[in-house]
């Protein structure tokens, strides 16, 4: 049952996300008015003013908010899981183990030849990172153990795409997966958004149905197995979401890094650090904070539009640092704390 707090915290972010969708709708080498864009998006406005925001743009801005609200939420099943503030797919190598498996598809012809080949390689690989960082860290480990094991399968799947990009048929081919890397969510079409959706809406069932078994996890394995929770359950759930998620965006959009950190982190002082709560709002702010990015990438004057997985990298590598040293601080203040006593 959501609070009240919950509620008003829920309706303010879906608002500020309607305004965002509407900017995201407005903006473009033609700007229009929000009457402009009303007005295209029922099909009552000018034919040019149709055609640009239904076929347009539109899809960019579903895609947006799907994105960013599936890997919000798949930061914060993760963040439940581990009981660990930095396990976010991003950190622990989920994304670029999807990314080698979307460029072997692309590298090889099948995503030409299939169109879910593109997502189905995407979220395999995904699928084998997450296990495997489980297998090798554990349900337990600790941030040093997590880091470790995250940044070994990070770099094998950067070595991974690096072989096949050595490997690719042509120069043309190298650069089109260069660039897909950095992650974009330009000239995207309705057909992204039909190859994803199904995908993300599986996810998002996955990761919703955790939110009451991740609140009795967070007061020990103990307490969650005496109230009939099966925690290799809850890992299978976990895991297949994360990597349902994670590969369905990557397949369509390319490596956006960092919502799956910075979101739950943001999200969790306001819900009072309650596992169960913290999925919805998470979402939503998600989307919020990529159509907030996407909006920026258009704004931003430059030869060529900027990729917005740059973007989203310049916000959350500060993030990042900022919460290392945090945690660095308390762990001062506690041995401090010790020592006087």
């Amino acid at each position: 049952m959501i609070a009240g707090k919950d509620t008003r915290l829920i309706a303010a972010l879906t608002a500020l996300g309607l305004a965002l969708a509407l900017a995201s709708l407005s903006l473009g080498p033609v700007a229009l008015s929000w009457q402009e864009v009303l007005g295209g998006l029922w099909g009552n406005g000018a034919p040019a003013d149709v055609v640009i925001v239904r076929e347009l743009r539109l899809p960019r801005t579903i895609l947006a908010i799907m994105i960013g609200a599936i890997l919000a939420l798949a930061g914060a099943a993760l963040q439940g899981l581990m009981r660990n503030p930095l396990a976010a797919p991003d950190v622990l190598g989920a994304p670029g183990a999807a990314a080698f498996g979307a460029v072997l598809a692309i590298s090889t012809g099948l995503a030409d030849a299939l169109s879910l080949a593109l997502p189905i390689a995407a979220i395999a690989m995904a699928l084998a990172s997450v296990a495997a960082l489980l297998a090798l860290a554990g349900p337990q480990a600790g941030i040093l153990t997590l880091l470790l094991a995250g940044l070994a399968l990070s770099s094998l799947a950067g070595a991974l795409i690096s072989l096949t990009l050595n490997l690719a048929p042509s120069l043309y081919a190298t650069l089109e997966i260069t660039f897909w890397l950095l992650g974009s969510l330009e000239d995207r079409s309705f057909r992204h958004v039909a190859i994803a959706a199904p995908f993300m809406a599986l996810a998002a069932g996955l990761l919703l149905a955790t939110r009451r078994p991740l609140a009795a996890l967070s007061l020990g394995e103990d307490v969650a197995r005496s109230s009939g929770i099966d925690l290799a359950r809850l890992n299978r759930l976990t895991l297949a979401g994360v990597a349902a998620g994670v590969g369905a965006s990557v397949a369509v959009a390319g490596v956006i890094g960092f919502i799956g950190l910075v979101v739950p982190h943001l999200v969790r002082p306001l819900v009072g650090h309650d596992p169960a709560r913290v999925h919805v709002p998470a979402m939503i702010a998600g989307a919020d904070l990529l159509l907030a990015a996407d909006c920026l990438v258009r704004l931003v004057p430059a030869n060529a539009e900027l990729h917005i997985g740059v973007v989203t990298a310049l916000i959350g590598v500060p993030f990042f640092i900022w919460l290392v040293l945090d945690r660095r601080r308390n762990a001062d203040l506690a041995v401090g704390t010790g020592a006087q006593s």
